[in-house]
């Protein structure tokens, strides 16, 4: 079977994967790449969630990419201008044709002694894999399953007469209208799914097992549309970005270093918007700020649908299901002709498929992140991720740029094999993600840790990381080279 070879491979086309496509393009213009897209649609994730209200909760002014200025009106976006924004970007820079679409990547293998990446790869429903060879791999499959996301297991689930859904896999052209409609959760997904189905539902009811904080924020920028009168488009992206983010990184130290004073905040404009008719006990979380993301609602969506009795929250246990919906632990019954399981993503790296160095399976769990981008032991790969104190898109851009510096950085060297190394095992072990969110504690065992210092710390700040990844120096006592003799052009010839 011959083997089709290319320079470096990016896995994913999602907003990461067209994000590294445009750095691969500009910083590393001689090598020929492809980005392999299971799916038969770019865009990733604002391409397979499709529930009502689907947006983003990061600003689109540091959700955008470094090199694309956001200029829709919006600056809380939902899902369908953000996907027609990744179009647009892959279509403006000639990668929409750099995808290979309905490529699901089976299984990718490392040889040390030719310093390649061997994959197979699932095309449509072909029954035989092809198979295709890089020197560099860029992860840019996020880190949560497509095929199904969690959904606990519901005592008496089978006798519930009504339709059961998971937000992950929305029914196309579901009608809900005059329906008793419950969502189970606190997070993101159901503060976005609680008022944007108050259009047309009955009632909808947001069951909770614990608050989660919540917080109003303009979906309008009015300075940034002010700005757009007189200023370049270029400018009042960069001015917004720059203002926004230095917002997110100081309410997040704030939040770290004076928790109780950024809790009596929150509670406070919460309550401001809630008025006296609802219970703050369902917006008092026993956790403090930012040991789980903070839920941002666009104009206070969710509080309106409240005040106005078109929704309701509980915060109560689930003992089953009945006939006719939900069984709380106090015996009470909620009334439900549509349930929607909002309760989190299945975690999962490498989008599923298996990874082998020299014929040895790679544990992602037994690993450590070096610089949040590259794993220890596993060479010439990026895992290109974002932050989770503030927009995905802010650190993804810093790892493509930082990975396109190391390629370079090789190629001036005549290096063709980087791996993180830490033989001694000297850096101690953290958990990767610094948070207490249901769906990173059910994966703590399939996810890689963190170290107690540079450059295996994952320190979740921009500027440092800008400075660090941007700027700083490609090599360092952990980061081992080498150059293995045989030609990667003459021996991805070879079937394997």
């Amino acid at each position: 079977m011959s083997v089709e070879h290319l320079d470096v491979l990016i896995i994913g086309a999602g907003l990461s994967g067209v994000g590294a496509a445009y750095h691969l393009m500009k910083h590393c213009p001689g090598k020929r790449f492809a980005i392999l897209e299971g799916r038969s649609a770019l865009g990733g994730t604002w391409d397979l969630f499709r529930y009502p209200g689907i947006r983003s909760d990061s600003d689109m002014f540091t959700l955008g990419y470094n090199f694309k200025p956001w200029t829709h009106p919006q600056a809380i976006a939902d899902g369908p201008s953000i996907r027609r924004y990744i179009e647009e970007t892959a279509r403006e820079n000639g990668i929409q044709e750099k995808i290979r679409f309905q490529h699901r990547v089976l299984k990718a293998d490392w040889c040390s002694e030719r310093a390649i990446w061997t994959l197979q790869v699932q095309r449509g429903e072909d029954a035989e894999p092809l198979k295709f060879s890089c020197q560099h791999l860029l992860m840019c499959t996020g880190y949560y399953r497509y095929e199904a996301g969690y959904t606990p297991e519901f005592k008496g689930r089978e006798q519930f007469q009504g339709v059961f859904i998971h937000p992950q896999l929305w029914p196309e052209d579901f009608d809900y209208s005059g329906k008793n409609v419950v969502v189970i959760g606190s997070g993101a997904t159901a503060v976005t799914l609680v008022p944007a189905m108050t259009d047309k539902a009955k009632h909808v009811t947001m069951l909770q097992r614990s608050p989660s904080y919540v917080v109003s924020l303009p979906q309008g920028d009015p300075l940034a549309a002010f700005l757009r009168r007189f200023l370049p488009q270029t400018w009042v992206y960069r001015l917004a970005r720059t203002r926004n983010v230095a917002m997110q990184m100081a309410f997040y130290s704030l939040a770290k270093v004076w928790p109780s004073l950024v809790r009596k905040l929150l509670l406070g404009l919460a309550k401001r918007q809630l008025g006296a008719d609802v219970d703050m006990r369902h917006f008092s979380p026993r956790y403090k700020p930012w040991d789980e993301r903070v839920c941002v609602v666009p104009n206070g969506d969710l509080f309106t649908a409240l005040r106005e009795g078109k929704a309701s929250v509980v915060t109560e246990l689930i003992d089953g299901l009945t006939a006719k919906g939900i069984r709380l632990k106090t015996g009470e019954e909620l009334p439900a002709d549509v349930i929607i399981s909002a309760t989190g993503l299945e975690l999962q790296l490498f989008g599923g498929m298996q990874v082998a160095v020299d014929g040895v399976p790679f544990e992602a769990a037994e690993s450590m992140g070096y610089r949040g981008i590259m794993l220890r032991d596993l060479p010439n790969v990026a895992v290109v991720l974002g932050y989770t104190n503030a927009s995905w898109t802010l650190k993804a851009d810093l790892s493509s740029e930082y990975y396109c510096r190391l390629i370079n950085h090789m190629d001036a060297t005549g290096m063709r094999q980087c791996t993180p190394r830490d033989p001694a095992r000297q850096v101690k072990e953290a958990p990767f993600l610094d948070l207490a969110s249901g769906y990173i504690q059910r994966a703590a065992g399939k996810i890689p840790s963190q170290g107690d210092r540079a450059p295996w710390k994952l320190y979740q700040n921009y500027l440092l990381d800008l400075a660090l990844l941007r700027y700083g120096k490609m090599e360092d006592d952990y980061l081992a080279f080498s150059s293995p003799q045989v030609d990667p052009a003459n021996a991805s010839a070879t079937a394997v």
